[in-house]
């Protein structure tokens, strides 16, 4: 199935089975905002429980905060948003489209490292095990102009976005002959730049009113309680602060569903160490970020490091973590040194003396800063992308049937376990609402009576429930249950008493914070 079949799908399934609607939908939306439904409210909040359980509970030098959104304005004069936080915009004649310059380039670039991993795919395909990738790359024409291109290109894209050379961008994309999407012509305007943040006014009268901006991150609520924090907290460097919330920016070119919003939710944390070791905490936190990735399951190999080429003003090393999305791999979340830029900046436009009184070294300075940020929502869209399976099962009589499933980490899942009454009658669904009564407690459970059996499993593996509770007429005669297992299918015979204890061991965040 071509990719984009497959991120239709998706967006589709996560309508139907009640995980995002389009925002304000009976007004016919609103473009790049989303609400989620109510499987989709629990996922996301235990994507948030995952993370910050890794962060503040398993670090004992990591703390968290909740910045408000609303921050003085001159803070974002300070940390360069005022002035530099712009997208390089450009406009097709043709179709009165607009579009994101960088965008365009690297998508151009992409379809080169595609064409590049199909040469490779037949050459695995036609070698088996005997297949030599590192080199395949170096000795095939075709793979060595592909990457030649790739090359090219990329040298040109990161100087003009180095120097801010608006004009070489634009040239590249005539060059390379990069055309409108929608009218396919290369009749393009100059690139110009566009600032992110929105704006608005605090204030009872419009003359008593100033002027203030939705925040575009949450790092900034971080740095600027860095004394804050450390004072009352006793924090010894190296400490760390993380924060989940909104953030706002109004991307020009918002697309590919919830990947790129202008209402979003961050996860950050600004990790504060003495200057000269932020680069030896770089790289620890891009082991430990990545550990965190692959513990989920979805192979290690779906999972890369992109160096930048460009870095932002601020930083002296940066990465980003990426997934292989449906639309190919890209950015969940980023590590950045960004040495004592906002520390400092904030020093001198406050006022403030924003330093660190260091007990050991006896001096005081402004710490350096790594930073991890990752996105909620691209992470809520990582987990449904490698999640969803449609799959052919074969029949006794040897028809086949389809089934869509969820295989989502069973900690993951809004709904842990559904218990299913066999039938409607002879006490069966007392026994299962008792039973429902009794686990409340302790997982999210969900009680489903209507339909054939068949049907309401089928209904739960497209929601993601691991587990299905089925009570039958033994169950009168034994106080036995059967557990259905989502990904497997099969069933085993156990005791009602033993219900609690066996979900939770399977369930339960512990046991995977405990391996990382």
């Amino acid at each position: 199935m071509a990719q984009e079949d497959v991120f239709k799908k998706l967006v589709s399934h996560c309508k139907e089975y009640g995980y995002v609607f389009p925002s304000s939908e009976i007004y016919d939306g609103l473009s790049a905002v989303y609400d989620y439904g109510q499987y989709g409210v629990e996922l996301k909040n235990n994507i948030k429980k995952y993370w910050w359980d890794s962060m503040v509970l398993l670090n004992d030098n990591i703390v968290g905060l909740d910045s408000a959104i609303f921050m003085h304005p001159t803070i974002w004069k300070a940390s360069g948003h005022v002035d530099a936080f712009n997208d390089p915009l450009i406009d097709n004649k043709d179709s009165k489209k607009r579009y994101r310059a960088d965008m365009l380039i690297e998508e151009y670039l992409l379809k080169f490292e595609e064409k590049i991993a199909k040469e490779i795919e037949k050459a695995r395909e036609r070698f088996g095990n005997a297949f030599d990738e590192k080199k395949f790359r170096e000795t095939n024409q075709r793979v060595l102009a592909n990457q030649a291109k790739i090359d090219e290109v990329e040298a040109r894209y990161s100087k003009a976005m180095n120097s801010n050379d608006l004009a070489g961008l634009r040239q590249i994309i005539i060059d390379n002959e990069i055309v409108c999407p929608v009218s396919g012509t290369w009749n393009w305007t100059d690139v110009r730049q566009f600032n992110l943040m929105f704006a608005t006014e605090m204030g009872s009268t419009a003359e008593g009113s100033s002027k203030v901006y939705l925040r575009p991150e949450t790092a900034q609520g971080i740095f600027v309680n860095f004394l804050n924090v450390q004072k009352t907290g006793r924090m010894k460097i190296p400490f760390g602060i993380a924060q989940i919330g909104k953030a706002f920016r109004n991307e020009i070119v918002a697309r590919q569903f919830i990947f790129r919003m202008r209402e979003f939710e961050q996860m950050e944390m600004q990790f504060f160490v003495r200057p000269g070791s932020e680069l030896d905490w770089f790289r620890h936190w891009k082991e430990v970020r990545m550990r965190w990735f692959r513990a989920l399951g979805f192979g290690d190999d779906n999972y890369r490091f992109h160096d930048h080429t460009k870095l932002a003003h601020y930083a002296n090393a940066a990465t980003d973590i990426e997934y292989k999305f449906p639309f190919g791999f890209k950015e969940v979340e980023g590590i950045h040194s960004r040495t004592d830029f906002d520390l400092r900046q904030h020093q001198e436009y406050s006022g403030k003396k924003m330093q660190y009184f260091d007990p050991e070294k006896g001096e005081s300075y402004i710490p350096f800063v790594v930073e991890t940020s990752i996105g909620v929502d691209r992470m809520f869209l990582h987990i449904i992308s490698a999640a969803l399976y449609e799959e052919e099962l074969k029949k006794e009589d040897g028809s086949s049937d389809t089934r869509v499933v969820m295989r989502l980490p069973s900690f993951l899942a809004p709904v842990k376990l559904a218990v299913l009454p066999l039938v409607k009658k002879d006490g069966l669904p007392g026994i299962a609402e008792k039973i429902v009564h009794d686990l409340k407690f302790h997982f999210n459970c969900q009680y489903d009576d209507k339909d054939s059996i068949g049907r309401r499993y089928r209904r739960q593996d497209a929601i993601g429930t691991p587990y299905c509770i089925t009570i039958d007429h033994q169950t009168l005669e034994d106080n036995t249950v059967t557990i259905r297992y989502r990904d497997s299918m099969e069933q085993e015979r156990v005791g009602i008493n033993q219900l609690t204890d066996i979900i939770d061991e399977k369930v339960s965040i512990n046991s995977l914070l405990k391996r990382l």
